[in-house]
């Protein structure tokens, strides 16, 4: 895994290590999918040049496309060596993962060692046990607005910790991070903060 507070993070070099410097990435922008058309196609194309400046072949998996369709997205995943997942609303990037079947191909990809995860942002906070706290950054009401169904408050549990982007860093929600840290600290929540430009790596 290569886990980034903030888009690339300062360690892209070793994204392409866990990869072998070579291989096929599916961007997945479903963290963004609250928001309107034009802005979410943004999204996903910065993604797309940031990751083909470092050398990457890249090809966006909507998994909006798979909803109930969870065969045809574990059949797509295996096509590719490392998964992007981009920061964004985390529960809105839940709920993606859980209609399209995403969230147990990727824990399935993962134990057989099969693919990098890899992302930032809400692409690592929706890997921890649970998403409470969150609702202080993201807006779980965004879900219901849009598909209206409830949020999803379980994380995949992929981590054994509540992973917390942007702490102390220039960025617009490092103020409502320190209140999730605040939290987290009251109620014995494991938990790891990273500053933009931190990246966690998990080779096993």
């Amino acid at each position: 895994m290569y886990l980034s507070s903030w888009r690339l993070g300062d360690q892209s070099e070793r994204l392409l290590a866990l990869m072998g410097g070579t291989g096929l990435v599916a961007v997945i922008g479903n963290a963004m999918d609250a928001a309107s058309d034009i802005v979410r196609r943004e999204a996903v194309e910065y993604e797309i040049a940031a990751l083909s400046g470092i050398g990457l072949e890249t090809v966006e998996v909507d998994l909006r496309n798979y909803f109930d369709n969870s065969a045809g997205l574990a059949d797509t995943l295996t096509r590719f060596d490392v998964l992007w997942v981009r920061g964004g609303n985390t529960f809105m990037l839940r709920l993606a993962l859980a209609r399209s079947g995403a969230d147990a191909a990727i824990t399935e990809l993962l134990q057989r060692d099969a693919l990098v995860y890899a992302g930032y942002s809400a692409g690592c906070c929706v890997l921890a046990p649970s998403l409470r706290g969150l609702e202080l950054v993201d807006y779980p009401d965004a879900v219901e607005a849009t598909y209206g169904v409830p949020a999803i408050w379980e994380g995949l549990g992929l981590l054994e910790y509540a992973f917390v982007p942007h702490y102390r860093s220039v960025h617009p929600e490092s103020e409502a991070m320190e209140l999730v840290v605040a939290r987290y600290q009251r109620e014995g929540v494991p938990h790891r903060v990273l500053r933009d430009g931190q990246v966690i790596v998990i080779d096993t």
